[in-house]
């Protein structure tokens, strides 16, 4: 659980102030989220049953948080760990049109996270889908939604900006656009880690595309899920996070996966079983709508803008002691 740890680390901000700051950049951000995306609000559940199969298994080796309840005997009612699949579900169920969207405030706990200065157990972030055209499902769909998520982040820096001057990290103007396969043709001894700081640095802020299948070398970048993203048209919004001389993940967001793309990648992750779950049913017989959408933490957001050391000093969870006591000692104030 290595902790980075800044020199001559100055905060800026109280942690009192820092809590009235959350909730601004929350607010605006929000605000400006729904409106450029045309998305609306919509209350989502913080746990599921297990036999929906509506959870995010993630990269497939993490596990929820479960339990059961009296009211459901004989089921295994889990934590989420995102709301991927639901969202697009609560599309068809809620009556969403032709590029009508929603959002929400996710809250989820990944017990099984390594705790660093960008991880908690606590995940926290504005969990997002939209209804497009079949014919959409394309990469020019992809980069401008990225782009749009990326003006609205510089939406939310300018406003910062005007109420704590002294507080606010400041984002490159442009968003760069780089493929997997490109970073790995480019650095094939590298980690895949190694290679999202390197472009980043260079770059400043980089969509990564095409996360989940395999490289040319045999290996993956990283692993997602089979039965969301589609795995050519997805990818991270990652921005050079200079304090602490890394790529910081603010985004992991895709076009949706349809009928023919959701078969293929079951059978690549050799996870053809979860064709009977009413999530997988209902999209094979056409009962969902085709969409894009992802998650954007809301803790980083605001670690991201207020050029905070670490993630627990904008949200509340709970860190070893060993680390509370290295971060106080450098002037970082975990909450």
């Amino acid at each position: 659980m290595p902790v980075v740890i800044p020199t001559d680390y100055d905060a800026k901000l109280s942690p009192r102030e820092t809590q009235e700051a959350i909730r601004f950049i929350r607010d605006t951000f929000q605000n400006e989220f729904g409106k450029q995306l045309n998305l609306s609000r919509l209350s989502a559940p913080m746990f599921v049953d297990h036999d929906t199969g509506l959870n995010d298994n993630l990269s497939g080796t993490e596990t929820p948080v479960n339990f059961t309840m009296v009211g459901l005997p004989g089921h295994r009612i889990e934590i989420v760990h995102s709301l991927a699949k639901w969202k697009r579900m609560a599309l068809a169920r809620f009556g969403f049109g032709m590029h009508e969207g929603l959002y929400t405030n996710m809250n989820a706990i990944r017990k099984d996270e390594d705790l660093d200065n960008f991880h908690s157990i606590y995940v926290d972030q504005w969990d997002w889908e939209k209804v497009i055209a079949k014919d959409e499902l394309n990469e020019q769909t992809l980069r401008a939604t990225v782009e749009q998520i990326f003006q609205v982040m510089k939406h939310v820096e300018s406003e910062v900006a005007s109420q704590y001057p002294a507080a606010v990290h400041h984002l490159p103007d442009q968003i760069h656009f780089v493929t997997t396969q490109e970073l790995e043709d480019r650095w094939p001894d590298k980690t895949p880690k190694e290679r999202e700081n390197a472009i980043t640095k260079e770059l400043g802020a980089v969509f990564l595309m095409q996360i989940g299948g395999y490289l040319k070398s045999g290996e993956k970048h990283d692993f997602r899920a089979p039965d969301y993203d589609n795995w050519e048209l997805n990818g991270d919004i990652l921005f050079w996070y200079e304090p602490l001389q890394r790529a910081i993940e603010i985004s992991s967001m895709g076009v949706r996966v349809d009928e023919e793309t959701l078969l293929k990648q079951l059978k690549l992750y050799d996870a053809e079983d979860r064709i009977q779950f009413p999530f997988h049913q209902a999209l094979l017989n056409g009962k969902l709508p085709y969409t894009i959408g992802g998650g954007i933490g809301q803790s980083r957001v605001c670690m991201l803008l207020l050029g905070k050391a670490h993630v627990g000093e904008v949200q509340a969870s709970i860190w070893p002691q060993a680390m509370i006591d290295e971060c106080e000692a450098a002037g970082i104030h975990l909450l």
